[in-house]
């Protein structure tokens, strides 16, 4: 019975991996190397330290590396769950698992598969151990005694007394030890702790929370401290605009018009949230001349007017004098024929329960923390709002995992 009960919980446990398992899919099952102007494809565990790799459009960065040639944008939700693409260039940093987005891209590879930020995070994953909870450990070897010794004595109770009495019935007897047997039988004890554990996996599995172990279900009773996610997590994880600050003689419609025809062509997140806001039909005969900065923003020719739109650095690119802004989300900031017109916030949307949850959960917990890549204005804006008590921002993975054994 009791290792039914573990079969049980052994199956929630294993369920449960799973699904963490399918939340990382983020390896990538070849690497195309580059030797003597020859591209040929590999297994990522053949490429070595020193070799170029190409990464075209779509394709996923099989190992870690530096780039040596090009310029694109790399969709890094898999590792830091931000939903802004990140901007690369010659010399820049790149971290096995994101995918590439805008062109193709040579990298030198600085670290070998074994030590990938990918297969770092698949190991954490797969090894993630089912641990048993102290009760449950005590039950086991509880049972390990108990269940011998009743039996034991059962087999006692029948054979003692038809030795030293005389004149006994052997199935009196034969009862009696069998009742004595059921009477104390351990069963419903033992087989109650598994069952119990696998219940509380399987139900927390259900609404979407992974328990790797009955240990870890055990210690949710002595949570002092609680540390969230914030994109995805407390937040939509999909981007809307915010905020709309036209200024120099531009209304607000205008604004969001020049801006959302610039971007027109871009299959950017924040091209796509300003187009949503827009909602209208573009007429794209408008648009000449469309040129995407790579981590810049774009510049394009709307009805015979120069517009840029994009980050503060595009507008130090181009000698626009602008005033810089400090808001919760991204900042776009706007020009038309050189002149500043204004800026539009897009930010990520708060889920509807979270603050519910937060003011829930605060009295019951000492501390609550809030990890995330994203910048340090959003961050902190985001735990202000749902009245978490500490942000730390500006996170990889790695950092993330840092900071969570720190606190």
């Amino acid at each position: 019975f009791y290792a039914i009960g573990e079969i049980f919980q052994g199956y929630a446990v294993n369920k449960t991996r799973s699904s963490i398992s399918s939340l990382m899919d983020i390896k990538s099952e070849y690497a195309t190397i580059v030797k003597d102007d020859q591209m040929i494809q590999v297994t990522p565990e053949e490429v070595q330290v020193g070799d170029t790799i190409v990464v075209k459009v779509g394709e996923k960065v099989p190992l870690d590396g530096k780039v040596i040639k090009g310029n694109s944008m790399l969709d890094t939700a898999s590792l830091t769950g931000e939903s802004v693409p990140r901007s690369v260039e010659v010399g820049d940093e790149v971290l096995s698992g994101v995918v590439n987005l805008n062109d193709v891209i040579y990298i030198e590879v600085t670290k070998p598969y074994a030590d990938s930020t990918v297969s770092r995070i698949i190991d954490l994953v797969e090894n993630s151990a089912s641990k048993k909870a102290k009760i449950e450990k005590f039950i086991t070897r509880f049972a390990k005694v108990y269940t011998p010794t009743v039996v034991g004595l059962a087999v006692l109770l029948l054979i003692v007394p038809m030795i030293i009495l005389p004149n006994q019935n052997f199935y009196d007897w034969l009862y009696r030890a069998c009742t004595f047997l059921v009477v104390s039988c351990p069963c419903a004890l033992v087989i109650s702790v598994p069952l119990g554990l696998y219940a509380g996996i399987g139900k927390a599995s259900a609404l979407g929370v992974l328990v790797k172990g009955g240990n870890y279900l055990e210690l949710l009773k002595d949570i002092d401290t609680v540390v969230f996610d914030k994109t995805g997590t407390l937040t939509k994880g999909t981007f809307s605009v915010s905020r709309v600050v036209p200024c120099n003689n531009v209304t607000e419609q205008e604004l969001i018009e020049y801006t959302v025809m610039a971007e027109n062509y871009s299959n950017h997140p924040i091209a796509v949230s300003l187009k949503q806001y827009y909602a209208r039909e573009i007429d794209t005969s408008l648009i000449k001349n469309v040129q995407e900065i790579a981590g810049n923003g774009v510049s394009a020719y709307v009805n015979n007017h120069h517009i840029l739109a994009g980050n503060a650095a595009l507008m130090e690119r181009f000698d626009i004098a602008y005033k810089k802004v400090c808001e919760e989300g991204t900042t776009v900031y706007v020009a038309k024929d050189g002149q500043y017109i204004g800026y539009i916030v897009i930010s990520d949307e708060i889920k509807d329960d979270s603050k519910i949850a937060i003011c829930e959960l605060n009295p019951l917990v000492e501390q609550t923390y809030l990890l995330t890549g994203d910048t340090q204005n959003a961050g902190e804006a985001v735990a202000n709002k749902l009245g978490i008590g500490k942000a730390y921002t500006g996170l990889l993975p790695v950092d993330k995992v840092a900071k969570l054994e720190e606190i």
